[in-house]
């Protein structure tokens, strides 16, 4: 006796076949995107952890349908595991968020707290996203001009209007300049500003020299001007830090130091290390 399968099975089957086509068609964008856009996509990750999912979603339903259970049951475990990835994100994100866990607030508070500036003068900040850091520090000090540089990776949405925009909401735009720059280089002459702060921003240039990325901001700091540079120091990614700490005491910089925000900015390193930045340090000092 021959059995058939009826259309709508067949087709079931098909709509199936060409979902998991255009999502995997979509995930290979993505990644191609990750590759060549300046950051690590703090958006087009979670895109991925979705599109994954639901390709082995589907892709276990089809092995089920094909009576292949044990690839079916797999399938699904691991379209669970990405979903539990894609909330972590989602968390990650929330944590960071102003008006939701405040981490970044917070990390700011830090690294402004431990910045020897008198507020006098040229402050810059590299990597400013949608400008918050630099808007703090315009608040702080109200005698400061600050300038904000940043790439604005498209997979972020930030950009310089926004930034404008968040100075003008505050009051300080008439301090506040932005513009766009790459952290490789730097485009002011040696030795431009008072104070220069950065967070969380070097380990997102892809293929860079983190200490070479360091050495590049403080060629723009100014003879006795100050710094304070946070960021998830991964050995793998920075080398051997302390190392580079003495390295910049031998090139006649003052007061250098590496300062534990993991343990000072969130609290402890286990809760850092859960939103991806278990090795967050600082590196402050004078030129």
């Amino acid at each position: 006796m021959y059995y058939t399968t009826s259309g709508a099975y067949r087709k079931s089957k098909m709509l199936i076949d060409y979902a998991t086509i255009a999502l995997t068609a979509v995930i290979m964008i993505l990644f191609i995107l990750i590759l060549f856009l300046r950051s690590n996509s703090g958006i087009l990750f979670p895109i991925v952890f979705l599109a994954g999912a639901l390709i082995n979603g589907l892709s276990g339903i089809k092995a089920f349908m094909n009576k292949k259970r044990l690839s079916g049951v797999f399938l699904i475990i691991a379209a669970v595991i990405l979903l539990a990835l894609l909330l972590w994100c989602a968390w990650i994100r929330r944590q960071y968020a102003f008006g939701g866990g405040g981490m970044m607030e917070r990390t700011h508070l830090v690294i402004l707290s431990h910045l020897d500036f008198d507020g006098q003068g040229q402050l810059l900040e590299v990597g400013c996203g949608s400008g918050p850091l630099s808007i703090r520090a315009a608040l702080m000090w109200p005698e400061a001009k600050v300038t904000g540089i940043d790439y604005w990776g498209a997979d972020f949405g930030y950009n310089q209007t926004m930034c404008e925009k968040n100075a003008a909401s505050e009051g300080v735009a008439a301090r506040c300049r932005f513009q766009h720059g790459d952290a490789n280089r730097l485009d002011f002459p040696d030795e431009s500003f008072d104070a220069v702060v950065s967070n969380y921003v070097y380990h997102n240039v892809m293929g860079a020299d983190k200490q070479a990325l360091l050495l590049e901001t403080l060629r723009v700091l100014k003879k006795g001007g100050v710094f304070a540079l946070n960021d998830d120091m991964k050995p793998k990614m920075y080398g051997d830090m302390d190392a580079f700490v003495q390295k910049l005491r031998d090139m006649g910089y003052e007061d250098v130091r590496l300062i534990d925000t993991a343990q000072e900015a969130f609290g402890s390193r286990r809760r850092a290390a859960m939103m991806m930045l278990g090795d967050s340090r600082m590196l402050v000092g004078r030129k």
